[in-house]
């Protein structure tokens, strides 16, 4: 029988298409699951309001859990009431970034400035004397950051808040 553990387990498979090492759930994309004796529905946001994989992950995430689950029916819409922001990166995932070499975003209190990019911790060596080398990385969502102490360039995840 579907449960919502199941399909949160399930979840934990689907990866984002840009940052192939974090989940859905790794990117805290997933607002809700309800099971209903007819259906299963999942509601997602995008992580940036212009982001070009909203529908890839939506129908990725349809597709995934139609294999895990063959025999029910599934349903994933995007959630147009709540907004997504840095914040809801889990801990695993700001841990999967840094082993991916991706300076994970800062934990912000709702407020983000530039000032955030600045000081970001290198992946490679673990130094703050880092500077910002440029505020448009490979994504929309990341920057390019370089390391004073190890002389290696580093994308990191910007910080976003609503």
């Amino acid at each position: 029988m579907l449960s919502t553990e199941k399909i949160f387990s399930a979840l934990a498979n689907v990866s984002d298409p840009e940052i192939p090492v974090l989940s859905v759930l790794d990117l805290g994309m997933i607002t809700g699951v309800e099971v209903m004796p007819d259906k299963a529905l999942i509601k997602m946001i995008p992580t940036y309001a212009a982001c070009p994989a909203t529908s890839f992950i939506k129908n990725h995430i349809e597709q995934h859990l139609k294999k895990e689950f063959p025999n029910e029916a599934i349903k994933v819409m995007v959630d147009n009431s709540i907004h997504w922001d840095t914040n809801r990166i889990s801990e695993l995932g700001k841990e999967k970034l840094k082993n991916f070499k991706i300076a994970p975003p800062r934990k912000h209190e709702g407020n983000v400035t530039t000032e955030m990019l600045s000081g970001a911790e290198c992946p490679h060596c673990g130094s703050t004397h880092t500077v910002l080398r440029s505020p448009f990385g490979s994504t929309l969502c990341r920057a390019i950051q370089f390391c004073k102490d190890c002389n290696q360039t580093f994308e990191q995840f910007k910080p976003m808040a609503v």
